[in-house]
């Protein structure tokens, strides 16, 4: 006897919440291959660190004194 839920030459019919989880994880894989390449231009785009900008960080954070900047800051002009 053939019933309706068996109609597939025996193989029962996806059940909608298999779709639903296929579209959520294909969803997910996408946006984290799009988050990844964000992160990646990000990265490549970061500015790097001039040695001025150095010295006036290490000032700024206390590390070096006021004239140790200013030596530092005479060093790097000439």
């Amino acid at each position: 006897m053939m019933h309706w839920y068996n109609n597939f030459h025996g193989y029962n019919m996806v059940h909608p919440l298999g779709w639903i989880v296929m579209i959520i994880f294909w969803v997910f894989i996408i946006l984290f291959i799009i988050i990844l390449i964000k992160n990646s231009r990000h990265s490549a785009e970061t500015k790097k660190e001039t040695p001025l900008d150095i010295i006036k960080r290490r000032y700024a954070e206390g590390e070096i004194s006021k004239e140790e900047f200013e030596q530092l800051k005479k060093d790097l002009a000439s």
